[in-house]
């Protein structure tokens, strides 16, 4: 097993092998849509919504960190983390695509446990949706059937979805489920239930229809519910728990990756879905309930080349199809747009039109880019030879966004001959702005990493560690990245610093190992991430190599900073001696600094 990490399932030597056989670019390739930018490849995180590319990839280094959200980590993390998966499901999937062959897994007693409650998050999650199954075909779920009748579907159509109801008790649910033998912490976690001090436990949804939302593994992993009446809020869904993440999963993906197309419809709501499917489009999914992330396109990218955005036709539709185009864009995605009118959303159109005019829309579906044009050209008036300029300028900051030279030059072809615009004067002025990089996302800059990041704001689990100064343990992350990428550095440097010099918690445990497999040579820092379980942990260790300042370019300053993070980190370790006063070597060590200190200022780097 690996060293403290308690809950790997394989040996040491398994877990490198295929750790080695999957080249992390071409693993996060899979998912991310990457760019070359110097020794690195660059993309958008798909772990939190951004424009502008921070997430890092390391073919040297072998890991991933971002610098906007300070996620970081391995291949086997990556994997982890994008499908919510456990280890040894990375570990099995890894071993997959690289042809190795595991042997019996061996459980430790933590991994057991961790396994074991996801097990039953699932069973609960199976046991509600039965639950609510059941309810929608009693008498009690009279009002449900009626409302899902009337909106045309057919019994085979719930039954293919699974749908239910949850009747007007308020606890109904969390009796059956305790009836079952769940305890009351698993129910409320599984997120079916919820707690207050006025009803104590009780159902999270009632009186509504339910929609059971299922993982491609067709496991059930949350709810969404629609009220009866005028009830608020209008759509309840299940809040993320540890087997629900809404940023990387679709509804209906399960049976719409069994559509063998490489096309598939993105609409906005669950009913939309259901009609689409019902009239035979099974491609169709939508996300849960919350905004489109980049996340969940680069989950379509997995089992589609294009998508088709089936989005209500009223402004709210229009902003968001606006703005999903171009996440999907920007995941390395083609989209076009159904046009829906006269009808209002994908279930209205079925209704009026139904399958063969569905299908003639997506034959004729508009392409994303002109479809922004189309919405940009109502903003001017095309007869007035000033606005037709300003619309053509429009046109060719928009012409800068691609990137590949060749379909660049076959959309400026394109948008001269639709807006009748000369294509050379077209041509020059989507040069003069690509020049003037006015819409061009702006390089990545590495920046120190911080201590405290978006992910501690958001209230995430914080990596726990001993007091000292926050200005030496960013000099302490600088120092493993900058020993990292100069090799040479490692052996000047430990003449005035150990491990035991940097704080005690990820980053001592990050310099240990470093220091150890550069005394030998070899430097591995993918391996060094495979010695933390906790996600929190994770990140923080890849941020100890992902962590270089904006160095001045001249050799005598440079060597000067090195000097100033070596002194920051020996001094906070003094520091911390002098205040542990059940060390009685802590006398020593001081004397010892000091003299190191005294020789740091006399000391020649070469770097």
């Amino acid at each position: 097993m690996r060293g403290p990490r308690e809950c790997l399932y394989y040996p040491d030597e398994i877990i490198d092998e295929v750790r080695q056989g999957n080249d992390i670019v071409d693993v996060v390739g899979q998912y991310v849509h990457l760019k070359r930018q110097g020794a690195n490849y660059f993309g958008l995180c798909p772990f939190h919504n951004e424009k502008s590319p921070s997430f890092s990839v390391s073919p040297d280094k072998q890991i991933f960190y971002c610098f906007g959200c300070g996620k970081g980590g391995n291949v086997i993390t990556f994997v982890m983390e994008y499908e919510n998966c456990t280890f040894p499901e990375a570990v099995k999937e890894l071993a997959d695509r690289a042809g190795i062959r595991l042997p019996e897994a061996e459980y430790s007693e933590e991994a057991r446990k961790k396994e074991e409650r996801r097990a039953q998050l699932y069973a609960v999650n199976r046991e509600a949706a039965t639950y609510y199954y059941r309810m929608l075909r009693s008498p009690a779920g009279g009002v449900g059937l009626k409302y899902f009748e009337d909106r045309k579907l057919t019994a085979e159509t719930m039954n293919r979805f699974g749908l239910g109801f949850a009747n007007g008790s308020s606890s109904d649910l969390v009796r059956h489920l305790k009836g079952k033998g769940f305890a009351d912490d698993l129910i409320l976690e599984a997120g079916v239930a919820a707690f207050d001090e006025k009803r104590g436990m009780h159902d999270k949804f009632w009186n509504r229809v339910i929609f059971p939302i299922q993982d491609v593994q067709n496991r059930v992993i949350g709810f969404g519910g629609r009220v009866m009446g005028d009830g608020k809020p209008k759509y309840l869904n299940s809040p993320e728990t540890p087997i629900f993440d809404k940023g990387h999963n679709l509804y209906a993906l399960h049976l719409a990756k069994r559509s063998r197309t490489e096309q598939f419809i993105l609409c906005e709501g669950y009913m939309d879905v259901i009609s689409m499917h019902q009239a035979g489009f099974s491609q169709a999914v939508a996300s849960l309930g919350t905004s489109f992330t980049t996340g969940q396109a680069l989950v379509l990218k997995r089992y589609a080349k294009e998508v088709l955005l089936a989005y209500d036709s009223d402004g709210a539709g229009v902003a968001a199809a606006l703005r999903n185009s171009e996440i999907l864009a920007q995941a390395g995605m083609r989209c076009r747009m159904v046009d829906l009118r006269p009808y209002k959303d994908p279930d209205e159109f079925m209704k009026g039109l139904g399958h063969e005019e569905f299908q003639k829309r997506i034959d004729n579906a508009e392409n994303a880019f002109f479809y922004k044009l189309r919405q940009a050209e109502s903003r001017f008036s095309m007869s007035d030879p000033a606005s037709r300029t300003d619309f053509c300028r429009e046109a060719a900051r928009e012409l800068c966004r691609f990137d590949d030279d060749i379909e660049r030059e076959n959309y400026i072809k394109a948008v001269a001959e639709k807006y009748f615009i000369d294509a050379e004067a077209l041509r020059k002025m989507v040069g003069s702005y690509a020049l003037a990089g006015s819409t061009q996302a702006p390089v990545p800059v590495v920046r120190p990493a911080k201590t405290t990041g978006p992910a501690e704001e958001n209230g995430e689990a914080k990596v726990k560690r001993s007091p000292g100064s926050e200005a030496a343990y960013r000099a302490q992350k600088y120092l493993l990245t900058w020993m990292l990428e100069s090799p040479g550095l490692y052996r000047q440097v430990t003449g005035f610093l150990q491990p035991a010099d940097f704080t005690e918690g990820v980053v001592r445990r990050c310099a240990e190992k470093f220091f150890a497999q550069s005394l030998q040579g070899k430097t591995d820092v993918a391996s060094i991430i495979s010695l933390f379980e906790e996600e929190a942990e994770q990140n923080e260790a890849a941020s100890c190599f992902n962590s270089v300042p904006e160095l001045p370019e001249r050799a005598e300053d440079r060597e000067r900073a090195l000097r100033d993070f070596i002194r920051a980190v020996k001094e906070d370790s003094v520091q911390r001696s002098a205040e542990d006063a059940d060390d009685p070597d802590s006398f020593g060590r001081m004397v010892r600094a000091k003299k190191q200190l005294e020789v740091l200022d006399k000391t020649k780097f070469t770097l």
